[in-house]
């Protein structure tokens, strides 16, 4: 899985940090930090990051389809 995260669209709520802190993390008061290709063991935790977003900040693809969109993500965004 491959995540983004629109800085521009990013509140600093952090939402994610709580749903997946191996993944997601403050550097200091408000500076997001991720991996952007995080272990497949995180994905469930990464999904719910990514629902849990107030913004909608977070946008998932599939490695193998890199800039996709999780369609079942897009969905929930809605």
């Amino acid at each position: 899985m491959r995540v983004v995260v629109d800085l521009n669209r990013c509140q600093s709520y952090g939402q994610c940090v709580f749903a997946a802190p191996e993944v997601f993390r403050f550097q200091g008061a408000e500076s997001l930090e991720y991996d952007h290709v995080p272990d497949a063991g995180s994905d469930q935790a990464v999904e719910r990051a990514a629902l849990a977003c107030p913004a909608q900040a977070i946008l998932l693809g599939r490695s193998a389809e890199a800039g996709v969109v999780s369609q079942a993500v897009a969905a929930e965004m809605r």
